[in-house]
């Protein structure tokens, strides 16, 4: 009954199918622990796919004498894990933050949080490495540094400071700031929006933008100085 767990000279494939599962599920979950850092530069259930499709598959390739039919019929549950939930994470914005790793800020206005950069397991040389890599050596030019899911550090450097420098044309202008999402692929995201207003407010935005509902829009922003960005879907649809 438990030859998927204990092991036998002759697996059926439903044990590899499930044993596949579980390393799936069980690599997801080490991934997780580990943080967004031990990611690199790559997606997390990508990483999850290469590893696993890779230790099944490697070993027949090496082992002639292991039969064909368990680790392909493994390997076959994995991919289409891996696609049941690449598809569900693009259709329900709530269950992709399950999935995704939401951006972390590790600077905001010139000031290093240091409590994020200890919940990203990240050492302040590390973090002086990334911003050296993003040409943002000089500390007092970086008005936001945010952790990406995919494990990169992004660099947004305050105005004055943008190539070809405003500060060099002696003008001042207003900090962006860090760009808040407003809806995403049609969904109000609300907790970002109580940030700036209510849900009337936003909706009087979107009718100002030219659009009749949120459904017709795939992402709106708006940054610190109530600049809003809309990018609308290919096709719309009413409520």
């Amino acid at each position: 009954m438990f030859d998927f767990w204990q092991g036998a000279e002759s697996l059926p494939i439903y044990g590899y199918m499930i044993r596949a599962t579980i390393v799936y599920l069980y690599i997801f979950l080490i991934v997780k622990v580990l943080g967004q850092r031990s990611m690199s530069s790559i997606d997390a259930l990508d990483f999850i796919f290469g590893v696993v499709i890779g230790d099944i598959l490697g070993e027949p390739l090496t082992d002639g004498s292991i039969p064909l039919a368990g680790p392909v019929s493994a390997a076959a549950m994995t991919a289409g894990l891996h696609l049941l939930l690449s598809i569900f994470a693009l259709r329900a914005p709530r269950f992709r933050r399950v999935i995704e790793d939401e951006p972390i800020i590790l600077m905001r206005h010139g000031q290093i949080l240091h409590e994020e950069l200890r919940k990203a397991k990240i050492t302040l040389e590390a973090f002086f490495m990334d911003l050296r890599l993003n040409n943002a050596s000089d500390l007092s030019e970086i008005d936001y540094a945010i952790l990406e899911m995919n494990g990169s550090i992004s660099v947004i450097k305050k105005s004055n400071y943008e190539s070809v420098t405003l500060n060099d044309m002696k003008r001042n202008v207003p900090s962006k700031g860090y760009p808040s999402v407003l809806i995403e692929d049609g969904h109000i995201i609300e907790a970002n929006v109580k940030k700036f207003g209510t849900i009337d407010w936003l909706r009087e935005q979107v009718h100002k933008q030219g659009f009749r509902n949120p459904h017709e829009i795939f992402v709106m922003t708006i940054d610190e100085t109530g600049q809003i960005f809309v990018s609308p879907k290919s096709q719309t649809k009413d409520l």
